[in-house]
Formats: C-alpha cells, sequence, structure tokens
C-alpha cells in the first residue's frame, strides 16, 4: 500500500517513518513539511494512504482532505482532539493523536488496509469462447467457437467435435478436452461422450436428447449423479 507522510514538523515525520519501515505492506513514497507539495504528490501518482497532521501554515490538514476529494485514504495525526469530528465528517480512516504509539499506529494501518482490500474491484478471469485444435490433417490448427459445439465423441486415437453437420476428427484425449472446456457449459455424461448443456432437451433412460442432434448419446453410469444433481437444481417443484 502506498502511502506519504505530510506533517510540518519534522520529528513527527521521522516517527511516522520508522513506524512505517515496521509495516512490511506499507510502501513510503515520500514525506513532506509541505502541503502544497504532497498535493501534488496524490495527483501525480498512486497513493493510497496519507498520514496527515492536521495543523500546517499555507494548507490545513482538513482543506488537503477536501482538495485530494477521495483519490486516497487518510490517516490524522494531531495533538489537538477537537479536529477529530471534523475529519471523521470527512470520512477519514483514523484520527492518531500525538504522540503517537506504535500499537495504536499499527491499528490504524489495519483499518486502512481493511478498507483498502473491501473498495478494491477483484479483476474478473474472462472466459475465452473459443479453441484452437489440431485436426487430423498434418499442421493443420482450427479455430471453434464454443457455442458451436453440440457435443464431444471419443473414437480412440481421435477425438470428434460434432458442430451441427460438421464432424471435426481432432488429435487430442477426451480427458485432455474435457478440461479445456468451461465447466459451466460443457459436462461429460460418458468415457465418450461430452455435451454441451444448453443443447440439453431431455433425458430418456440412459440417453440425453439434444437439440437438433439426431445421435445416440449415452450416460454413464458414474456420470450419471452429476448430470441427475444439474437436472435436480433446475427442476419446477
Amino acid at each position: 500500500m502506498n502511502c506519504i507522510i505530510v506533517d510540518d514538523e519534522q520529528h513527527a515525520i521521522d516517527i511516522l517513518v520508522h513506524y512505517v519501515s515496521q509495516v512490511p505492506h506499507l510502501k513510503l513514497v515520500s514525506t513532506s513539511t509541505n502541503p502544497m507539495e504532497a498535493l501534488q504528490t496524490v495527483a501525480s501518482q498512486k497513493i493510497d494512504l496519507v498520514f496527515l497532521d492536521v495543523q500546517m501554515p499555507e494548507l490545513s490538514g482538513i482543506d488537503f482532505i477536501k482538495a485530494i476529494n477521495g483519490k486516497a485514504k487518510v490517516i490524522l495525526t494531531t495533538a489537538y482532539s477537537e479536529f477529530a469530528l471534523e475529519g471523521y465528517d470527512l470520512d477519514v480512516v483514523d484520527y492518531l493523536l500525538k504522540p503517537i504509539r506504535f500499537p495504536r499506529f499499527l491499528q490504524a494501518v489495519q483499518k486502512a488496509t481493511a478498507l483498502t482490500e473491501t473498495s478494491t474491484p477483484q479483476p474478473t478471469q474472462e472466459e475465452d469462447d473459443y479453441i484452437f485444435v489440431k485436426t487430423e490433417s498434418k499442421g493443420k490448427y482450427l479455430k471453434i467457437n464454443l457455442a458451436d459445439i453440440d457435443y464431444v465423441e471419443g473414437m480412440k486415437n481421435y477425438v470428434a467435435i460434432h458442430c451441427g453437420a460438421k464432424k471435426i476428427l481432432v488429435l487430442t484425449s477426451m480427458k485432455e478436452l474435457e478440461e479445456r472446456l468451461p465447466k459451466n457449459q460443457f459436462m461429460r455424461i460418458h468415457k465418450s461422450f461430452i455435451i454441451a448443456i444448453n443443447r440439453i432437451t431431455g433425458i430418456e433412460g440412459n440417453q440425453v436428447l439434444l437439440k437438433d442432434v439426431n445421435a445416440e448419446i449415452l450416460i454413464g453410469d458414474s456420470y450419471k449423479p452429476e448430470l441427475m444433481e444439474l437436472v435436480k437444481n433446475k427442476m419446477i417443484q
């Protein structure tokens, strides 16, 4: 977590520099006795947290918070407790009263860390909507859109990917292809069959019926419980 220290007294900065060095996930970007200079740092760099004195010449800590407009979280540091209420009205993380003790400093940092983690959007992993396969033709690779696949059939040394009337022979194993296909879109229901879930139109005995597919798609005994769990979860009682 990138942080800066802003205080018009150097000895107060020195104490906080020492405290910051004791916390592994804090990275001190800069210190400043000039709040205007610190404003430029927040504007030009990614700063997550500001340790900020309240009473400073040129620009008070309260005015500093208003100026950065939420670009960084703030922990106020001051010798005057009367500023606490105004600081909390501006949504500061915490208020440290000088002289600051390390346990109290650490408590404030932990609050800032928790707030940063909850406010940071987690990256989403997008699934590809296609795969490339090596066909039976030497040196030929083919792109297949997942939306076009009806089912996959194991055929000894090959795997046949059925896309409507087209059958593409691929040099791979059922296990390898199963691992590459998204679990929320495809399901293995037999040692020789993987089906597109959105193509299912019904189940009759030990067979799965697929939309626009006239083929005998068998359900293996060891795969049936997972398939029936899917049916159960979607069934209207």
